[in-house]
């Protein structure tokens, strides 16, 4: 009974993340009249805030074990009250300040369910068996693409109803909330179990290490192509309104994938899957620097590529970390917030360092932009990535069988 729970606590994380990782930066931009370089500050505070509170979050909930339901109602109630908000924001004085705001309280709710999901789901096969934890991994990830998708599809859906398509969709995430909040409670109810306490020494274990830097590394080439994935649609290749049916295309073929990947992780390790999966992203990444004008089928083949490269990522590196855990007699959770602040962390690095330099290039969303800015963003979007993902492959063949 917990895998169908697990699936849709998933759902309703990966619906709300897609706002915050992939539209976010369009909307500020041209709906708030934010400058690029102000919304890349703004997230790297944001981050900053994360530092210190994603190890808190994973301790408070490892402190705490049987309360787990007030942690898994409070992230998605946070998640319902902060979208209709967010949502509901308009250019004018002090839009800065409400932005960020509006953005530590989805934030914060966000982390809070991730690392609470991830935790727990690295507790809940028996013996921490690889079959049980990949098959767990399985539904986790299953349910996250299945969100992604309905992410994607609503606010169209919404907006072509004639409404606001951003705002309905967070009230119906909010109600959507409200439902898995009372439908998951019992996933939560678990004898605690023992772990050693927090010492920073144990995390200097070197297969704790090397997976909290993959995490990173390879964490920053999705931060980018997310980051810039709606201005790479519509400002480069001139697809007004197709961001969104690209973004389905995407995230169907991770979500296609996923059984495929633990099925071929069990008979060969994760480590070999890995090295199969990523280099489909580097040939995406590659070929999305020579697409030209209008070339909405080109951009739809490297979506799927890439998509599905994504699918083995999901669904084997949280697996490697939580055995990494479980072996060193660390906390789940506790883990997991170092986890989640490492990935987070290349979004707020690549907002900051990416974002100023396309408005120092002259680009600027919505508009007509020269030659220059446009190769600009092509560079950062298409071509940086490669570099960072060749940097996660490395870092993947240095791993363990």
């Amino acid at each position: 009974m917990h895998l169908p729970r697990v699936s849709l606590f998933a759902f309703v994380l990966a619906a709300a993340g897609v706002p915050l990782y992939i539209h976010l930066p369009r909307f500020a931009a041209v709906e708030l009249e934010m400058s690029l370089a102000t919304l890349g500050v703004i997230l790297l505070a944001i981050r900053a805030v994360d530092l210190v509170q994603d190890p808190a979050i994973g301790w408070a909930i490892d402190r705490w074990p049987r309360a787990q339901w007030i942690f898994g109602t409070a992230a998605l109630l946070g998640l319902s009250i902060g979208f209709p908000l967010l949502f509901s924001l308009d250019a004018g004085p002090q839009v800065a300040l409400r932005l960020t705001l509006t953005l530590v309280l989805l934030f914060s709710a966000y982390s809070l369910g991730m690392i609470l999901l991830y935790g727990r789901t690295a507790t809940l096969a028996p013996g921490n068996a690889l079959p049980d934890t990949m098959r767990l991994a399985a539904f986790r990830e299953t349910g996250m693409l299945a969100g992604v998708i309905f992410a994607a599809v609503a606010p169209l859906g919404f907006a072509a109803l004639g409404g606001d398509g951003y705002l309905m969709f967070g009230l119906s995430l909010c109600a959507v909330g409200v439902v898995a909040a009372l439908l998951t409670a019992p996933l939560w109810r678990r004898i605690p179990l023992p772990a050693k306490g927090f010492s920073i020494e144990r995390y200097r274990d070197p297969a704790i290490g090397r997976l909290l830097l993959l995490a990173l590394v390879n964490g920053l080439p999705v931060a980018v192509t997310s980051t810039l994935f709606v201005f790479f649609v519509e400002d480069r290749l001139q697809l007004q309104g197709q961001a969104g049916p690209l973004l389905l295309v995407f995230f169907a073929a991770a979500l296609v994938s996923v059984p495929g990947w633990t099925v071929l992780a069990r008979h060969i390790s994760p480590r070999k899957v890995l090295l199969l999966a990523m280099p489909l992203a580097i040939a995406g990444f590659i070929g999305a620097a020579f697409l030209p004008v209008g070339s909405g089928l080109g951009m739809a083949a490297i979506c799927a590529a890439s998509g599905a490269a994504l699918g083995a990522e999901m669904v084997i590196l949280p697996v490697l970390f939580a055995g990494a855990l479980n072996k060193a007699g660390l906390k789940a959770s506790e883990g997991f917030g170092l986890w989640s602040f490492a990935g987070k962390l290349g979004l707020a690095l690549t907002s900051f360092a990416l974002l100023p330099l396309l408005q120092g290039a002259g680009f600027t969303p919505g508009q007509a932009n020269s030659d220059q800015a446009l190769w600009a963003l092509t560079l950062c979007y298409a071509v940086l990535p490669c570099v960072l993902k060749l940097a996660a492959v490395a870092l993947v063949w240095r791993l363990p069988e």
